[in-house]
């Protein structure tokens, strides 16, 4: 469930990064950015699910920052 999860969440990160890359259009921005966030969230949790404690710990703090700038610029 979590794969899936993860393979849905960078589709739409890469659609909208591509998509204001092309047309210079940045008010998604912050939708990306609290994509991205939740994408880095379930990586975090994968990497708890297969016994890499630190790898999982530097994931979901990053995941934490990349949240709170998403939720702050809403």
């Amino acid at each position: 469930m979590l794969k899936i999860l993860r393979v849905i969440l960078s589709v739409i990160v890469i659609a909208l990064a591509g998509y204001g890359l092309i047309t210079k259009n940045f008010e998604f921005m912050p939708y990306m950015m609290f994509f991205l966030g939740v994408f880095i969230l379930v990586m975090g949790v994968l990497e708890l699910q297969a016994k890499r404690t630190t790898n999982a710990i530097i994931t979901i703090l990053g995941s934490a920052f990349i949240l709170f700038v998403a939720i702050y610029t809403f």
